[in-house]
């Protein structure tokens, strides 16, 4: 599903700044560790900006900042991952002091739930 043109300006603009737990984890994704596995940042789909896109796994990859816990996040978020599973992609969601604290332990997540492991979402 193409996503319409404010939606892909705004994902190019967020490419450009990434928060720390995103850069971290897409140098770590580029960086060979993610057995094979192809990523993009900020990607466009629909209505939404994915925070990082394996289109081979049909997987979606979000970093969570404490927002995501209050107010109307995440009921937003449900949307969100019921509209992506409505179109066959899951969703990955790790929190953003994971990634920080435990990168190497994060892409490992990834890898494993991007190629059917038993930590599938």
């Amino acid at each position: 599903m193409q996503a319409n043109h404010e939606t892909r300006d705004f994902a190019r603009h967020l490419r450009r700044r990434l928060s720390l737990p995103e850069g971290l984890l897409w140098r770590a994704l580029k960086a060979a560790r993610a057995d094979g596995l192809k990523f993009r940042k900020q990607h466009p789909l629909g209505p939404y900006v994915l925070d990082f896109y394996c289109h081979e796994a049909r997987l979606c990859v979000e970093i969570d900042g404490a927002s995501h816990g209050f107010g109307d996040r995440p009921e937003a978020d449900a949307r969100r991952d019921g509209w992506l599973a409505g179109k066959g992609i899951r969703t990955l969601r790790l929190s953003a002091s994971f990634v920080l604290e435990e990168i190497d332990g994060a892409v490992l997540m990834i890898v494993e739930v991007a190629r059917g492991g038993a930590g599938t979402v």
